[in-house]
């Protein structure tokens, strides 16, 4: 698309900002929520992988067109999954920097504040969305890799009334990630209805708000979660407004209040759009604290899956491109070094959080037969060395353990597995049929890592398709292991 205001659209600029996020921010294959995205994908790509607790990854895989993209890409261009996962990561970062582009040229007019926002943004990607548990853009690939740019995208060409654009747009995120879409629909609901009135946005956001308190989804009941799914789903947190610290109000609060300020000010360099926007994100941020303090209520505690807070991702990250762009235009209009003062500090900031996070790990994981993180290694001899088929028991807290740098058995490995407490926690508490089964298996395994050969033997009575195991530490005598390497040993269970 063409910024006819100001010349071509930016490729070669962009491609930069693109190389630059991965610069500053990495990349890691199949860490925290890739445990649950790459498996569905591998699976697809080859049915012989996983046949064993594939229900664990295959819920989410089930709702979404994401991992059957990633499978088809792979096909297409003869690529390993590893290859593909990386290369639609790096095109999904690209998208959203274009779609963030879009954005603000039909939001700004001045070439300082469009620039200021996104060197700004590209510098602090990683950040996190206030207390959501999500960042603006993870350093791995899920399907919010492709929704975030694509809802991004929606709302830009809503803006310039591209609307049968726009809608198709809007179509495709409901495949990729159903959730996000109904963001995205409020957003324009509430754009559309200022301007077709043709009325000024003050004092609107009550009756727009009333509007849409009637979609609520169905199939939820009025009665307390218990038993295992209670456990998985209260181990969330952040799912409930009472868990969360004075700070995290004040990322969630603080924004709507800076624009509210947007909305009625009159800033140099902005356009019709800019107010827009600003305005319809207070109404949604609202909405989604009523319906998290209203899920804090008892009876209702079932209804916390929804995460109706998850609206602060695309709330913080709008906001973050307005916001760097009314001080770049105000502050470097007449020195432009002071976009440079703002964002390098910011990068280098988040390139030392991202070397925090993953200290044992490369900032960026190529695909390999090898890493630099011992966890990873173990998983990778797995990968290459046990059959297909193959069930592994692991430590069901193993993500706990620092050293792994929370990446993903099955994602890596390509292994079966049972349960783990910690990324299958997290389906269970959007699956509550899964909680039985999860509950037994992460109890199974709980402690693995100082089980003795009785411990082993007992468990594969209790699941006799389990055949090998990963243990963190040393291995029992009489057991085979034939990868013993940096504190990790791989084996086989012993069949009696």
């Amino acid at each position: 698309m063409i910024d006819r205001s100001k010349g071509r659209f930016p490729f070669l600029q962009l491609g930069g900002l693109t190389a630059a996020t991965l610069a500053i921010h990495g990349y890691h294959l199949g860490v925290e929520d890739g445990e649950i995205y790459v498996p569905a994908a591998k699976k697809l790509l080859d049915p012989t992988l996983y046949p064993f607790a594939s229900e664990f990854f295959l819920s989410h895989g089930r709702m979404s067109l994401f991992s059957s993209i990633l499978a088809w890409s792979a096909r297409l261009t003869h690529l390993s999954m590893d290859w593909t996962l990386l290369l639609w990561y790096v095109l999904s970062v690209f998208a959203l920097l274009a779609s963030c582009w879009l954005l603000v040229t039909v939001c700004f007019s001045s070439r300082h504040a469009r620039w200021g926002a996104m060197l700004v943004l590209t510098s602090v990607l990683a950040m996190p969305a206030t207390n959501t548990g999500l960042l603006l853009i993870d350093p791995y690939l899920t399907a919010r890799s492709f929704s975030t740019p694509l809802t991004i995208f929606a709302l830009a060409t809503f803006l310039r009334h591209r609307y049968a654009l726009s809608g198709a747009t809007m179509v495709l995120t409901a495949l990729i990630h159903p959730q996000m879409v109904v963001y995205v629909l409020f957003l324009c609901g509430v754009i559309w209805l200022v301007e077709r009135r043709q009325i000024p946005v003050r004092g609107q956001g009550a009756p727009l708000m009333a509007a849409f308190v009637g979609v609520l989804p169905t199939g939820f009941r009025f009665v307390r979660a218990t038993g295992a799914y209670r456990e998985a789903l209260y181990s969330r947190d952040y799912f409930f407004l009472y868990n969360w610290e004075w700070y995290h109000w004040l990322g969630m609060l603080a924004p709507l209040a800076i624009l509210a300020w947007f909305w009625k000010g009159n800033f140099r360099g902005t356009l019709p759009g800019f107010k827009l926007m600003s305005f319809a994100l207070i109404p949604c941020g609202l909405l989604s604290i009523a319906a998290g303090a209203l899920l804090c209520l008892p009876n209702f505690d079932m209804f916390a899956r929804l995460q109706p807070l998850r609206t602060f991702h695309l709330i913080t990250l709008i906001f973050v491109l307005f916001f760097a762009g009314i001080v770049c235009e105000y502050a470097a209009k007449k020195r432009p070094w002071v976009i440079a003062a703002i964002s390098i500090p910011l990068a280098v900031g988040m390139y030392f959080v991202g070397q925090q996070t993953y200290p044992n790990s490369a900032h960026i994981e190529w695909p390999s037969t090898t890493s630099s993180n011992p966890w990873v290694n173990a998983l990778l001899w797995i990968r290459n060395n046990t059959p297909k088929d193959a069930v592994f028991a692991v430590d069901s807290r193993y993500f706990k353990d620092e050293i792994g740098d929370v990446h993903g058995f099955r994602a890596v490995s390509e292994r079966s597995a049972l349960a783990d407490y910690i990324k299958d926690g997290g389906v269970v508490s959007l699956f509550p049929n899964l909680a039985d089964e999860w509950k037994q298996m992460t109890n199974a395994t709980y402690g693995l890592n100082s089980f003795t050969l009785a411990n082993f033997k007992y468990l594969k009575t209790e699941y006799p398709e389990i055949t090998w195991t990963v243990i963190h530490g040393a291995a029992p005598m009489g057991m085979d292991c034939p990868y013993q390497q940096n504190g990790f040993s791989v084996c086989r269970l012993p069949s009696k």
